[in-house]
């Protein structure tokens, strides 16, 4: 009788012990399906971009480290939807710089053999003080001071002045950098975008780009959509390598062959001196998003 009850009273138990349910820490670490795994997921995805984030920010000195291009003032070199990496002005500045933020200008770079994103020089991402529209991502050309006449040392395919009077912000208004959007027809200050970049409006130096990962970006801000991140793709498939410098005059306005030589080799007209087409857009990037 008393090995009956025995018996009876340890299957109980152990039935009692089936029934209990796993606790919540055992769940997280273990569920493979159900709300709770999607939530062990989600948070584990979250953890590894912020300890991405924290590990690129080290390494940059800026906040963001990344910012989306936003449309196409610097093609070829830089295309919409491009992940731009970017450090602090100064950090890792090259033997080719000859100023406190580590630029190395278009003409110094020349001389140096110093080249970034396809061009000469440094492509730097720059504010200037009172402008609400997102940060502009354009390429140094050459440096001036302030009162200097840089009409002699502009090339004269990137404004449409016969002298500094007719240049605008010549003679130069402060010291600082010319720039310009490799697939602009004008230097930024030719144009009235900024007057001659001072070194305290550079927000960073670019170092690097990655293909497409802008758009997450673009298109949870509402920058772009979609349908534009499969049109890019599509495009850029279909393209022929060899046709970089073929004759096309793009939404901006600006073909994508910049020198007169390259022109001539395409076969395209000299539209050193056209002006955008109507409803262009001027090309910039923003941070976290370079917009254009």
């Amino acid at each position: 009788m008393d090995d009956e009850v025995r018996s009876e009273s340890g299957e109980g138990s152990d039935a009692g012990a089936d029934d209990e349910t796993p606790s919540l820490r055992y769940r997280f670490r273990h569920d493979m399906e159900g709300p709770v795994m999607w939530l062990r997921e989600m948070l584990s995805s979250v953890a590894i971009v912020l300890l991405l984030g924290l590990l690129l920010f080290g390494v940059s000195g800026v906040w963001p480290p990344m910012v989306a291009v936003e449309s196409g003032s610097m093609e070829p070199n830089m295309q919409v939807g491009d992940l731009v990496f970017v450090t602090e002005p100064g950090r890792f500045a090259p033997d080719a710089a000859d100023n406190g933020v580590g630029v190395v200008t278009h003409e110094a770079g020349r001389a140096s053999e110093y080249r970034t994103f396809g061009d000469y020089g440094s492509v730097v991402i720059y504010q200037p003080p009172g402008r609400r529209a997102s940060p502009i991502i354009h390429r140094a050309m050459f440096h001036v001071e302030a009162g200097e006449n840089w009409y002699d040392r502009a090339d004269d395919r990137f404004h449409g002045a016969d002298n500094c009077a007719e240049l605008r912000n010549c003679p130069a208004p402060r010291s600082g950098f010319i720039t310009l959007g490799d697939d602009n027809a004008e230097y930024d200050q030719a144009n009235g975008l900024a007057e001659p970049v001072a070194s305290e409006w550079i927000l960073g130096v670019a170092r690097a780009r990655v293909p497409y990962l802008g758009y997450t970006r673009l298109i949870t801000t509402g920058e772009a959509e979609v349908s534009d991140l499969v049109g890019t793709a599509v495009a850029s498939g279909a393209s022929d390598p060899n046709a970089e410098s073929t004759c096309v005059l793009k939404t901006d306005g600006r073909r994508l062959s910049r020198t007169a030589t390259e022109a001539e080799r395409a076969g395209c007209p000299d539209l050193r001196t056209a002006g955008p087409l109507a409803g262009s857009r001027t090309t910039s990037a923003t941070t976290p998003t370079v917009a254009a």
